[in-house]
């Protein structure tokens, strides 16, 4: 029966028998105060934010990225195209293409001093391939050589 007295008298006191306090979810000492919420909600914006923008950044260059590797095909096929042809001599030209790009080719011939007493000429080759986008004009330059025989 003593027993008995203990735990009403605890039931009605909020504490337990060893005389800790026993936890209330409604008490307003156990919780978050207002600020410890505003704080933890501007840090989480703070973190969203940034996040969104490195996302946004990330597919801002994969789009210029896609660009340039379809620039540098289109400049490499270019270059091959150059390459192949039979009779080669310094020349210069460009060209527009139907979807946007410009091509700029320069042929010359380069170390004429080192190659004059030898029955080969060596040539430089530049290709550059320039385009718009998004209003911003952007270019590609790729460079090579090749020896061709000497033309009389």
């Amino acid at each position: 029966m003593k027993s008995e007295k203990l735990t009403v008298k605890a039931r009605k006191t909020g504490t337990s028998r060893k005389g800790i306090r026993a936890y209330n979810p409604l008490s307003s000492s156990n919780g978050f105060t207002l600020l410890e919420i505003l704080v933890a909600l501007a840090i989480l914006a703070t973190a969203v934010t940034i996040i969104f923008q490195l996302f946004s950044a990330s597919l801002r260059n994969i789009s210029v990225s896609e660009d340039v590797v379809a620039a540098s095909v289109r400049a490499e096929a270019k270059m091959r195209e150059v390459l192949s042809k039979e009779e080669l001599s310094a020349d210069s030209w460009t060209e527009d293409t139907n979807d946007g790009y410009k091509f700029t080719v320069d042929i010359t011939e380069t170390l004429q001093q080192k190659t004059d007493s030898l029955p080969l000429q060596l040539l430089q080759i530049d290709v550059a391939i320039s385009w718009i986008k998004n209003s911003k004009e952007r270019s590609l330059h790729l460079k090579t050589y090749k020896t061709v025989n000497r033309q009389v």
